[in-house]
């Protein structure tokens, strides 16, 4: 009784917090979120909701193929969005590539954040030459465009892998290239905040009675440079959808056989001057409504959480 007492109290307060006020006298916060959850929503449930599965060859229909969306002539039900020339419905291509374009988005923000703050703490923390030596690698990172060391690290890695693991791994293989791209800014805002704890009473008085580094940095540094973190992980993940599509539009990400959004545009581009433009279009406007959608949300949180914009 008294930990549901205590829970319920969290709760309200949380429901009566800044933040929480922030977000609902933000319409643009609260549609992004909407659209967000909706999309997120769809693309997990699309083996319940979509009209077949593309990737079952049982439910695929030569016959049916390349027909336009339903509002145009030619049009039937149940392909609201047309077909492919594959006689794939679009609609269900796009809801399951949405799945692993989310899946690999989120996964390679995952572990360029872990990697991040994992670098940026030690740097901030130890200093000397381990700071030079970590901070120096970044700045090699950087110095070189992320696409370009993107598609570098996942053609190596496909090189290193038999031909028959390529397509299986294709999606972890993405993830570590949009990852081992992705870590220098988590490193860099981790260390700044680092650098500036290490300096306060807590943890010097935690260094003086013996508490071990690695202990000092997880259980008292790390919780006060979250915020930040939280702020670019937000903002990054619409990048690394963005890079999984181009990546996969490029032809180096996933293959067709387990398409994202990239690898549909990629597809839909081939026939786009052979009047059949939903193959391209509507895979583009979903890619489009999710990065925007992120973006938008991840700007609120960032000024929500500025208190320099607080009042």
């Amino acid at each position: 009784m008294a930990a549901e007492t205590i829970r319920a109290g969290a709760v309200s307060r949380f429901l009566a917090s800044d933040f929480v006020w922030s977000f609902r006298r933000s319409p643009i916060a609260m549609i992004s979120l909407i659209v967000l959850l909706l999309v997120t929503a769809t693309a997990f449930l699309a083996p319940f909701i979509s009209p077949q599965n593309p990737y079952d060859l049982k439910q695929i229909f030569i016959d049916k193929a390349e027909l336009p969306p339903i509002w145009a002539k030619d049009g039937e039900w149940p392909f609201l969005l047309g077909t492919d020339p594959q006689g794939r419905d679009v609609l269900s291509a796009i809801l399951y590539g949405t799945r692993v374009s989310l899946i690999i988005g989120i996964a390679s923000v995952a572990v360029a954040m872990t990697l991040g703050v994992s670098i940026g703490l030690m740097a901030g923390f130890l200093g000397g030459w381990v700071d030079n030596l970590l901070m120096r690698l970044g700045d090699t990172v950087l110095s070189i465009p992320t696409l370009l060391v993107a598609i570098l690290v996942s053609a190596i890695f496909r090189e290193l892998l038999p031909p028959a693991l390529r397509d299986p791994f294709a999606a972890v293989i993405l993830v570590l290239a949009i990852a081992l791209t992705g870590w220098v800014q988590y490193a860099r805002t981790v260390r700044a905040s680092t650098m500036v704890e290490r300096r306060k009473e807590y943890v010097l008085a935690a260094t003086i009675i013996g508490v071990k580094p690695v202990r000092i940095m997880r259980r008292h540094i790390l919780p006060n440079t979250l915020t930040p973190v939280m702020v670019a992980a937000t903002l990054n993940l619409g990048l690394a959808i963005l890079s999984e599509a181009t990546l996969s539009f490029l032809g180096v990400g996933m293959p067709i056989t387990q398409p994202s959004l990239g690898t549909l545009i990629r597809i839909g581009n081939q026939y786009l001057f052979s009047g059949s433009w939903w193959l391209v279009v509507f895979p583009a406007l979903q890619l489009g409504l999710i990065v925007l959608s992120v973006n938008l949300l991840g700007d609120w949180l960032r000024d929500a959480l500025n208190p320099k914009l607080q009042s």
